[in-house]
């Protein structure tokens, strides 16, 4: 069984302590909160024990400590937990300036073991969208459209999708515009009312040094919203993926669809439930990334620390996720220049042979 400690007492962080009620055989969490109130609140939502002590939770014996707090503090807080030793999970991102993003790479560079929480493209649709990319089902990815995830989120799944290594360069032109929406969803339920909401939306055109290229086109309120759709399209030379479906060329040379299940990998049975198994079997055309999907793709990330703690490869590595926040660094540069062309440069986490 993995034991952690989760610093945070916010949205993000009851996921944490949910995936360890969820699998009691696999996970056993515990808090770190800032007040005996927020540990209560923590406790009496996911049943999690709660404290205010560090050196409480230090001797509940964690495997690792999984860093939930406000991306303000984000970076801080993970230097200081750095300082003991210990396996990092940080939720994403891991800074949000250049100053933070360098410092959290020295700390990498130094020895400290710091993994970032990206899930979505573990996420059982998007998983099997990836798969079928990889296993070069649409041929040679060369262009993608999403509207499906924000900033850093997105970042990672272009990079997956069209497989582009960290350190490749590329340049973000865009522009930051202004909507009016009805609010129909939030965290706690529908939206009836008919309010309306000014949403800001970001267009972007994402060019890599290959030719490989992205649409980022995307608007808080897709996340939640009965409105607003969610799209992802991968074309290749041979096809594209295509939301919840996939097109191809047989070898024949015959048009083919194929329409992708959500199944789990073999790896991660073990994290089945029914409320997945509902989920997959009520599956809708329409790309809808929910709290249940969410909390299967971190907890196989959780699962995936196991092997990591004991010399195994990264959930997902230090340079990913200092590269995913990068990106988002030149999209808010982008919104603050508008259609201008912004170019990355050599970051000190890309490898040798990356262009300066």
């Amino acid at each position: 069984m993995l034991r952690y400690v989760v610093v945070g007492s916010g949205y993000r962080a009851e996921y944490f302590g949910r995936i360890a009620r969820t699998y009691p055989d696999l996970f056993k969490a515990m808090y770190l909160c800032r007040s005996g109130e927020k540990a209560a609140l923590m406790t009496a939502r996911t049943g999690a024990a709660a404290s205010t002590d560090e050196e409480e939770c230090l001797a509940f014996g964690p495997d690792f400590v999984v860093i939930a707090v406000d991306r303000g503090h984000m970076a801080e807080v993970i230097a200081r937990w750095a300082e003991k030793g210990l396996p990092l999970v940080a939720e994403t991102p891991v800074g949000e300036t250049m100053e933070q993003l360098n410092a959290i790479w020295a700390l990498g560079r130094d020895g400290a073991r710091i993994v970032s929480c990206e899930q979505y493209f573990r996420q059982p649709v998007l998983s099997a969208g990836l798969f079928a990319v990889g296993d070069g089902l649409i041929g040679t990815p060369s262009s993608m459209y999403i509207s499906l995830l924000h900033d850093y989120h997105a970042a990672s799944l272009i990079r997956r999708a069209l497989q582009v290594p960290v350190g490749e360069g590329f340049t973000v032109c865009g522009r930051s515009m202004k909507n009016t929406v009805v609010q129909t969803d939030s965290r706690s339920g529908a939206i009836l009312d008919g309010r309306r909401d000014t949403v800001e939306r970001m267009t972007a055109l994402i060019t890599f040094e290959s030719g490989k290229s992205a649409v980022y086109d995307f608007s808080p309120v897709q996340y939640r919203s009965f409105i607003r759709s969610r799209h992802v399209i991968v074309r290749g030379d041979e096809g594209e993926w295509s939301d919840t479906a996939v097109y191809y060329t047989a070898d024949t040379g015959e048009p083919q669809r194929l329409f992708l299940t959500a199944g789990i990998p073999e790896a991660y049975r073990c994290l089945d439930t029914q409320a997945l198994r509902d989920r997959r079997r009520s599956w809708q055309d329409e790309l809808m990334p929910d709290t249940v999907q969410d909390e299967f793709a971190i907890a196989t990330i959780l699962l995936d620390m196991d092997k990591y703690i004991h010399g195994g490869p990264s959930p997902y590595p230090l340079e990913d996720a200092l590269e995913d926040a990068y990106f988002w660094c030149l999209l808010r540069q982008a919104a603050e220049r508008p259609l201008e062309a912004i170019r990355s440069g050599r970051m000190p986490w890309h490898p040798c042979g990356a262009r300066e």
